[in-house]
């Protein structure tokens, strides 16, 4: 895939790389940021042998959030035009990225300021580089945080962090995204990717069809009831101790040697 979204695929890992870095990575409307990551998802959602997902940036930023070009330009554009460019534009990212099965990592290379802090918290786990930096900034320009973050950051940080970083547009070093569990470790700038792919292989070692279907129990565990959970987990439950990967597992542990998934 060129342009903006770089998709490189080794073996049962795809890292996406944003690679734009002349212009730190920043999501705009133009330019088809929006249509490359819809396009990543859903290929990566149609190859079930994938079992985990690398998103990172070109150069010395991840990303820089939205264009204040484009912003920019929509000065006097009337409010049902804009609703309508959020609605089928940066909005589809969360859509396509939050609720894809496979798991993800964010590989934080550098400020994830905006709707790129956002972005990281579509991923289900952030490793930060030291450099990283992040900032929930809209209140800074004069907007609100418009592709999810409202309802993404409180759920990586909780609630009382969420809101000081909302309305303050504060930004957080590595060492104070790791102190609030906005990241889950922090590693030097030259070992980030070396780190980011070993969890990426250590996650994809395990069977692709149970990891989907627990990533998707830990997505629907944030909203519905522990009942409703118990339910969906027995159905779930019963879908993978059919599976011919829930037997080799069983099978190597009691003949002493490393598991062979194969997906079925």
């Amino acid at each position: 895939m060129s342009g903006f979204l770089l998709f490189e695929r080794d073996g049962p890992v795809v890292t996406l790389t944003m690679n734009a870095p002349e212009r730190r990575n920043a999501l705009s409307i133009e330019g088809g940021t929006t249509e490359a990551f819809v396009e990543a998802c859903a290929r990566i959602a149609a190859e079930p042998d994938v079992r985990a997902v690398i998103l990172t940036g070109a150069g010395s930023a991840f990303s820089a959030g939205g264009d204040l070009k484009s912003m920019r330009e929509r000065f006097g554009m009337p409010p049902a035009a804009i609703r309508e460019s959020y609605r089928r534009g940066i909005q589809k990212i969360p859509l396509a990225l939050y609720e894809l099965d496979v798991p993800t990592v964010a590989a934080v290379n550098g400020p994830a300021i905006g709707a790129g802090l956002d972005l990281a918290c579509m991923c289900d786990i952030r490793i930060g580089a030291e450099s990283s930096s992040y900032a929930e900034s809209f209140v800074s320009v004069g907007i609100v945080p418009g592709d999810g973050g409202a309802w993404l950051l409180p759920r990586a940080v909780g609630q009382s962090k969420a809101a000081e970083m909302a309305f303050t547009g504060d930004r957080l070093d590595a060492r104070g995204a790791l102190e609030c569990g906005l990241v889950s470790r922090v590693v030097p700038d030259a070992e980030l990717m070396e780190a980011a792919r070993g969890l990426a292989g250590r996650i994809a070692r395990n069977p692709p069809q149970v990891l989907r279907m627990t990533k998707r129990l830990l997505r629907e565990g944030q909203h519905m009831s522990l009942a409703s959970l118990l339910e969906m987990s027995a159905s779930f439950q019963a879908l993978a101790h059919t599976t011919r990967d829930h037997e080799e597992a069983v099978n190597a542990w009691f003949e002493k040697r490393p598991p062979r998934f194969e997906g079925r």
